[in-house]
């Protein structure tokens, strides 16, 4: 990988991560577009998931120091359930799912689940829920959401998003709701991942340390603006053009690979 891969890749994550795009599909297709090999380059996926985390932290450090200055609180709880369906399907299926980003082909199945998510959330009206009116069942069924997000091309902002407004809960509290939860994910992925690195630390050799922080810094820029932007969005209800996106991504992608 060179350094101009680098910052491609940086720039993908940063934007993608926050918006309902997947960003672990847009990182296989371009991992393909520019000849990298997925398998190489765990270490750099764990550094551009700690740039984009950055950002997350600075536009929601208000939330971020209330819960550290108060973990035992409703929101706690509420994060750590929604958090649970996704450590127990990564445990059980932990090859399975590594195995997916392997394969190109499974990813027309996720663009076309999540370009439906999308357009079902334009549809769902606008609720009086706020995060505090949030169930504890709530939060559970919305974690089930994130976990089925595991799969490439699957958004995991869309699905988490879709899925606390049609529990009742309005676009801005379940923006900054699948917002918050991606903070714990982002942990946790990058805590497993760290594991994976502990038990072959061949991974480590042959870094370049320049490719691994152009691709942190440029996650962590595009990364600030994409979750501003993404706020912005979900006021005016415009998430179809996202769908719409997806169905040109789809006929992109079976061009290109098909």
């Amino acid at each position: 990988m060179n350094l101009f891969q680098a910052i491609i890749l940086g720039i993908i994550q940063g934007i993608s991560e926050f918006l309902p795009v997947s960003s672990s599909g847009h990182l296989l297709v371009f991992h393909h577009i520019l000849g990298i090999e997925q398998e190489d380059n765990l270490t750099f996926i764990i550094v551009l998931n700690m740039g984009s985390l950055i950002p997350l932290l600075f536009v929601f450090r208000k939330d971020v120091w209330e819960l550290i200055k108060k973990p035992f609180q409703k929101t706690t709880a509420l994060l750590i359930i929604a958090t649970i369906p996704l450590i127990i399907i990564t445990l059980l299926f932990e090859d399975f799912i590594e195995s997916t980003f392997q394969v190109t082909r499974l990813l027309p199945v996720g663009f076309i689940i999540t370009g439906v998510v999308l357009l079902i959330s334009d549809r769902l009206k606008s609720k009086d829920k706020n995060i505090e009116d949030i169930s504890y069942l709530d939060a559970l069924l919305v974690g089930c959401a994130q976990a089925c997000a595991v799969f490439p091309g699957i958004s995991r902002s869309g699905s988490t998003l879709t899925a606390t407004m049609a529990r009742g809960v309005n676009r801005e509290s379940a923006a900054k709701f699948s917002f918050l939860m991606s903070i714990p994910t982002a942990f946790g992925a990058m805590i497993f991942r760290f594991s994976r690195i502990l038990r072959d630390p061949e991974m480590l050799e042959g870094l370049n340390f320049l490719n691994l922080g152009a691709g942190f810094i440029t996650a962590a820029i595009t990364g600030y603006f994409a979750i501003n932007f993404m706020l912005a969005v979900i006021k005016t209800a415009k998430l179809k053009y996202f769908a719409l996106y997806y169905i040109f991504a789809l006929v992109v992608l079976i061009w290109f690979f098909f």
